[in-house]
């Protein structure tokens, strides 16, 4: 897979599920603003809670993944990409990690 076309999924993921998120989830959240009430939502039955147990492990996952390259491969600004894994998504901070990611280890590869 060429490197532009590796971009291109990873941005148009990210988008898809922005443009998703803000049309399923914030109108509801604008007609309750229970930021609370609406995290607990994606517990109300056994599989949305094992959907959202996963969502919360992905987040981890990648917050451990984050810390991890920080420290071994000096890849800065992560933290921004944690940030946006809880608003609107996992999918979009990781996506856009992974785009962070390959940018700067490009970046290192040619300076070595």
């Amino acid at each position: 897979m060429s490197e532009t076309l590796f971009r291109r999924l990873l941005i148009a993921a990210a988008v898809f599920f922005s443009v998703f998120f803000a049309v399923v989830v914030v109108p509801p959240l604008i007609a309750n603003p229970d930021i609370w009430g609406a995290f607990a939502a994606g517990f109300v039955n056994p599989y949305s809670s094992g959907y959202s147990t996963d969502v919360l492990v992905c987040w981890f996952v990648l917050a451990v993944w984050v810390v991890y390259e920080a420290k071994a491969y000096s890849i800065r600004h992560g933290w921004v990409c944690l940030l946006v894994g809880i608003v609107p998504g996992v999918a979009v901070g990781f996506a856009l990690y992974l785009l962070l990611r390959s940018k700067q280890l490009k970046k290192t590869s040619k300076n070595a």
